[in-house]
Formats: C-alpha cells, sequence, structure tokens
C-alpha cells in the first residue's frame, strides 16, 4: 500500500507508508501475545486478531463540569540540555522556561531539505552550546547554539569503494530505495552523538568533532532516533523490531519483535526508558513493556480502535513516543487510541477515542495530545476527563476557496512543547501558536516560513525548530 504527498509534503508524516502489501495481512511473529493478561471472560484475540478496547462511535468532548477548572502546572525550569527527542530517557520534560518573546532571533539552513525522494525526520538534541540535527540526505550536522553556525558535518551514507562521499560501509543502497532516509540521532551521557539511519545502520559519533567512534549494520532501515540509557541504545527497526546495542562498544544486545505490519507511518517512535524497563510503542499499534537489562516482556497493550471505515482507519501505527511520568505510560496511536497505562503492572488507567501522530506532554495534573485533526486537548493526568479541547483548524471563518484548499492539504501540527505557561505548536504550514495552557485560549502566532512536521525542543532561553526545510530555527 502506498499513499502520495501532496506538493507541499504537509501530510508527509501522516500518510506515507512504507510497504506495498495489503494492511488487512497481519502475521505475529513474536513470541509474545499482545493480549496477555486480560480478564479471561473478556473476549480474547486469536492469532493474528486484534480487539478493539474504545467503541467506533465514541467522540472526545470536554467535560462541562470542568469548565473553567484551574489545575496544578509545575513552574518552567531552564533545561541546560535536551539529550533525546523527548528530552530524557523517560521522553518527558514538565515545563521549559524558553521561548518568552516569542520571536524568531535566527534561521540557518544545514543541508538537503525534503523533497520526493528525502524526508527531514529527526527531531535536533542539544547542549548549552550545540545543537545536533540531521538531514534529508542523513547527513549528521553540529550547529552553534547561539547562532546556528555549523560546527561540523558528517556524511554517513554508505558507499562502495573510493568514493567522493567517504561512506563508512562499503555498499550502495539502490537508488530506488525508498527506505534509505532519515533516522534520528541522540546525545549519551558520555558526550557522544548516537545515529540511527534508515540507510540500515546505528553508530556514534565524537561530539566535539564528528569523528567516527564505532558503526553497526542493521538488516532494516531505522526511521526513528535512538534512546540511550544505562549504557545501552535502543532503536525499533521499520520490521517492528526492537533492537539494542552497547553503547560504548557498539555490540548487538537482545532483541525483540513485535508483530509484523506491513503498512506504517512515516514518523517513527523512540522508546521511552526508566529505570529497568523500557516501553517501545510499534506500528503494530502495541505498547509493550520489557526488562532494559534482558528483553524479557513485562506487559503488553494494544491501542487499537479500527473502524474500517477508510484505508487509513486500519494503520494502528503509534508513531509518536510513548512517555512516562510519575508512574504512567501515555501513548497514543493513529488508530483512535490514546490511553495511560501503570508502567508497573500494564493495568490500563483511561483511554480516550483520539487518533494522532504526536507524542503527549506530561505536566502536572494534565497530560496534553494534539490530533490528526488539528485540536489541542488538555486532560487529566488522573482520570482521562477533558479540561479543554482548542480546534486549530477551525474553518468557520475561512472562504470557500480556503475551505476548500485546506481540505486539499490539512494543516497537521506538533508535538507541543509547554513553555512559560503557554502551549506551543508548529503546523505543516508553517505557523507557530501559543496556547494559554490553563484555559487553551490563542495568545500569540508566529510566522516561521517554512513547513514545521517534527516536535520543538528547548535549551537556555530558546526553543529550537527544524523545519521541512532542513532548517533550524531559534526562538527567543
Amino acid at each position: 500500500m502506498s499513499l502520495l504527498m501532496n506538493s507541499k509534503r504537509s501530510v508527509a508524516l501522516a500518510a506515507l507508508m512504507t510497504a506495498t502489501v495489503a494492511v488487512s495481512g497481519c502475521s505475529t511473529i513474536s513470541k509474545v501475545n499482545p493480549f496477555h493478561g486480560k480478564d479471561k471472560n473478556k473476549s480474547t484475540a486469536t492469532q493474528g486478531q486484534r480487539i478493539s478496547i474504545i467503541a467506533f462511535d465514541q467522540k472526545v468532548e470536554a467535560n462541562e463540569s470542568l469548565k473553567g477548572a484551574d489545575f496544578f502546572l509545575p513552574d518552567p525550569v531552564v533545561q541546560t540540555e535536551w539529550r533525546l527527542p523527548g528530552g530524557n530517557p523517560e521522553q518527558s520534560i514538565e515545563h521549559v522556561d524558553a521561548g518568552k518573546s516569542f520571536e524568531v532571533a535566527w534561521k540557518k539552513g544545514f543541508g538537503k531539505k525534503a523533497g520526493a525522494k528525502f524526508h527531514v525526520t529527526a527531531p535536533p538534541v542539544a547542549t548549552s552550546d550545540r545543537v545536533f540535527v540531521m538531514d534529508g540526505a542523513a547527513d549528521v550536522v553540529a550547529m552553534d547554539a547561539k547562532t546556528g553556525a555549523q560546527i561540523w558535518r558528517k556524511d554517513l551514507r554508505p558507499a562502495a569503494g573510493p568514493s567522493k562521499r567517504g561512506g563508512p560501509f562499503g555498499l550502495i543502497p539502490k537508488k530506488n530505495d525508498r527506505l534509505g532516509f532519515g533516522g534520528g540521532v541522540a546525545l549519551g551521557p558520555d558526550g557522544k552523538v548516537y545515529v540511527a539511519s534508515g540507510f540500515r545502520f546505528v553508530a556514534q559519533l565524537d561530539a566535539g568533532s564528528g569523528a567516527l567512534n564505532w558503526t553497526q549494520t542493521t538488516s532494516t532501515p531505522i526511521h526513528g532516533a535512538p534512546t540511550v540509557a544505562d549504557g545501552r541504545v535502543f532503536v525499533i527497526s521499520t520490521d517492528n523490531e526492537l533492537l539494542t546495542f552497547a553503547a560504548d562498544t557498539g555490540v548487538p544486545g537482545w532483541t525483540y519483535q513485535a508483530l509484523s505490519e506491513p503498512a506504517r507511518i512515516l514518523a517513527a517512535s523512540s522508546p521511552a526508558v526508566s529505570g529497568d524497563t523500557v516501553v517501545a510503542g510499534f506500528a503494530s499499534g502495541e505498547l509493550i513493556a520489557l526488562r532494559a537489562t534482558n528483553g524479557n516482556d513485562l506487559w503488553s497493550e494494544a491501542l487499537s480502535r479500527a473502524s474500517r471505515t477508510n484505508a487509513l482507519s486500519e494503520i494502528r501505527d503509534i508513531p509518536g513516543r510513548p512517555v512516562i511520568y510519575k508512574g504512567d505510560v501515555f501513548a497514543v496511536s493513529h488508530s483512535g487510541v490514546f490511553a495511560a497505562t501503570d508502567l508497573r503492572t500494564g493495568q490500563a488507567r483511561w483511554s480516550l477515542p483520539v487518533t494522532a501522530i504526536t507524542t503527549p506532554w506530561a505536566a502536572g495534573d494534565v497530560v496534553y495530545v494534539v490530533d490528526k485533526a488539528g485540536q489541542v486537548i488538555c486532560v487529566s493526568r488522573e482520570n482521562g476527563s477533558v479540561y479543554w479541547i482548542q480546534d486549530l483548524n477551525n474553518t468557520e471563518a475561512l472562504s470557500k476557496k480556503q475551505k476548500k484548499k485546506r481540505a486539499k492539504h490539512p494543516r497537521l501540527w506538533t508535538t507541543p512543547i509547554l513553555a512559560n505557561g503557554r502551549l506551543i505548536t508548529v503546523s505543516s504550514d508553517g505557523e507557530a501558536v501559543a496556547l494559554n495552557a490553563k484555559t487553551g485560549a490563542k495568545e500569540k502566532s508566529l510566522k516561521i516560513g517554512s513547513p514545521v512536521l517534527i516536535n520543538p525542543i528547548a535549551v537556555g532561553n530558546m526553543i529550537y525548530l527544524v523545519t521541512d526545510d532542513a532548517e533550524l530555527v531559534a526562538i527567543r
């Protein structure tokens, strides 16, 4: 199955699949039944089946009794580093102190922008003085955090024999290999840069010089960023396999094979790690918790609500990162399930009918999520009640021509970031908005000038964005 992207690539993360077989053909190659541990009196799934946990006709709505109600948010804190796509191994940063003026400080290009054959998919990571990014050709670039000036660039694409490109593996990817794009970067506590790539490898670079320390090839592409924690590198391949490597040497460790799923979202997830537990979301809609030291399974949950109303509703992918916060795991699927799960037991605490390709943001008493329709939803972390919903794609004020254009090229919005009491998200047509985190009211908007499909990060007083045109944008 494949879906076409529009000329502006505004639906790239929502629609591009990386498989060519029918979505209905799902085979169970995992040793684990994803419905293990459910009530025996309830319906159970046979091999290859999934059971919906939310009724098809449910809709997410604000709770009238919570209208205007206050809730606790922690005070904003300046971040001195942002080492993983979600900030830390739990993929959970509460409230940042950055971007107060909400103005563009500078914008710098760093390489190959997205196009028909290239995709910019990697969230940036940063220390106090450097921001690390990956362009559409999978080049890794270190940039000055204050000016955006390039410090070093490393091309890691495979090449055969003597080559101007100087790739490390002696392999030339096929010209028509559409999976040879993207990946992601991470910073380890050891000060090294870790790279995962759609060109089928993971690698470690020196953060100061970009020098290559080690590489390991993988049998399938990797489209998501690595998670580095406790001496291990965790990545998820396009074959729905969780791979691990020793951070210091690159030696492969244990692996875990989830259900095979032939259709997935272009966006890719990174695992979350808390203590000795790693939680990963897969294209099969499985949310799996494993022992980080040996890969032994702890629990699994299926975030699936297939309505069969169209082909896209059959895609069960969890393209956003799972978030571990105060003993719970928050995750949302493209199939229409936003759920809170107890980290220790795997017991489902609540679920809502939300379809999204983003990562939830948990802070204080609430958790925020941005759905595929452009709704920002503020949810009680304790029981799943909805405080407010802000529709960023409201078309009531648009002309008929504008509505037609919007219907043809719908706007997608990024994973949000909570900064100084405002929830900030950015659209695929280059608009950044700041919402009041308590009420959802729109307070400010900012034109970025390029599509943005990757979550913002914050270090020091700056919020950093990576655009689809391979630009790093700093918001002061």
